[in-house]
């Protein structure tokens, strides 16, 4: 293993001086937009699915919006991959940072926490299916897009069967992933380079933050996400560095406990080879330049957002109070997208009601597809 350093003398603070005073003003002009906005709470949760997927992209795989969204509410229309469970790991530990108060990533609780959640969350195995009977699989009945609940069939005992296998056989994985070097001896060489000592790797990382803690928030926030990249602190995730420094700027009040940052939506619109280039200053801005892009693309899908909001609240005139329509209008405007069988948990309505109230509202479908259709705005 090479030796782990990350150097702080010699940061290039003068060519990094105007991105970092850019991409502060930026966020808190996010931040501010999105405190004060009816569509404020629905931007924040479809922030969470878009980061998430872009998360995955930043590290090399491809994770459709529509399964994420989908996998979180139960409602998969395929056997979950590997790589949409971790998707949805890291959407849950956005979920986690964002609803706890804006320091505890980073105290050693949290980061305990958070650092066992990583190497633990698929566990349970594939989120969603259960080991002791059929998973839930909206079907669409002669095409027509009426969705109804699968009544059954003889193949649903087999492939509950085969999901249980799957998910042993992933807690068995998991379980020798377990951080610590208490259960190094544990741990398969196949899987987990036992080398690697996370705990050392992850104190070195403490200690830079603690050096960088009298630095501006955002410098702090960069330096933080360059030195785990370079230290590689967590062997199996990657992806929390990333959202360890966009809650150092929520610790920092930059973003003023409206929203957690967006960083791998921002990241994700730079070029790879700027990001992992040799450089240190390259990286650094290019890191700059991604996070300066999650605030102006947010800024544009909260305005989009609240654009279509308005549209939608015209179809409410004339409406009876009991009319279904709001609910609905709040449910697509904190999911990118919905389906029949969503809808229907989420307003306690049946499958074709569902349907029929996307009708009335007019939403926009996103598949394509006579089975197995989403809609969602604009």
């Amino acid at each position: 293993m090479n030796s782990m350093s990350y150097d702080l003398s010699k940061l290039p603070i003068s060519t990094l001086l105007r991105p970092i005073s850019d991409a502060g003003s930026a966020l808190t002009r996010l931040d501010e937009r999105i405190a004060r906005s009816p569509v404020g709470e629905g931007f924040v949760e479809r922030s969470h699915f878009t980061d998430a997927c872009a998360s995955l992209w930043i590290d090399g795989e491809l994770v459709h919006l529509e399964d994420l969204v989908l996998h979180d509410a139960t409602k998969d229309i395929r056997t979950p991959t590997h790589e949409l469970t971790i998707a949805r790991d890291v959407l849950k530990t956005r979920r986690r940072i964002a609803a706890q108060p804006p320091g505890w990533a980073l105290n050693p609780d949290g980061l305990r926490s958070l650092r066992g959640q990583a190497a633990t969350e698929a566990s349970g195995g594939i989120a969603g299916w259960s080991e002791t009977a059929p998973a839930t699989v909206e079907v669409v009945g002669g095409g027509e897009g009426d969705e109804v609940e699968d009544s059954g069939s003889p193949l649903d005992s087999e492939f509950a069967a085969i999901d249980a296998v799957l998910a042993r056989s992933d807690a068995a994985i998991e379980q020798a992933k377990l951080p610590g070097r208490a259960g190094a001896s544990e741990k398969d060489p196949m899987i987990y380079d036992l080398d690697w000592d996370e705990d050392d790797r992850l104190e070195e990382w403490r200690g830079l933050l603690r050096q960088t803690q009298d630095l501006p928030a955002v410098l702090q926030a960069v330096v933080a996400l360059d030195a785990w990249n370079e230290l590689s602190v967590l062997q199996h995730a990657p992806w929390l560095g990333r959202l360890l420094a966009a809650s150092i700027l929520r610790q920092a009040g930059v973003t003023a406990g409206a929203h957690l940052a967006a960083f791998n939506f921002g990241l994700k619109t730079i070029p790879v080879d700027r990001r992992r280039h040799r450089d240190r200053e390259v990286r650094l801005l290019a890191i700059l330049a991604g996070i300066i892009a999650a605030a102006e693309l947010g800024l544009k899908e909260h305005d989009r957002l609240a654009l279509a909001r308005s549209m939608m609240e015209r179809k409410l005139v004339g409406r009876r109070t009991s009319s279904k329509l709001p609910q609905l209008i709040e449910l697509v405007i904190a999911r990118p997208l919905v389906s029949a069988g969503m809808i229907a948990r989420e307003l306690d309505v049946t499958p074709r009601a569902a349907l029929r109230i996307v009708e009335e509202l007019g939403l926009r479908e996103m598949t394509g597809r006579g089975r197995f259709r989403a809609w969602g705005v604009m």
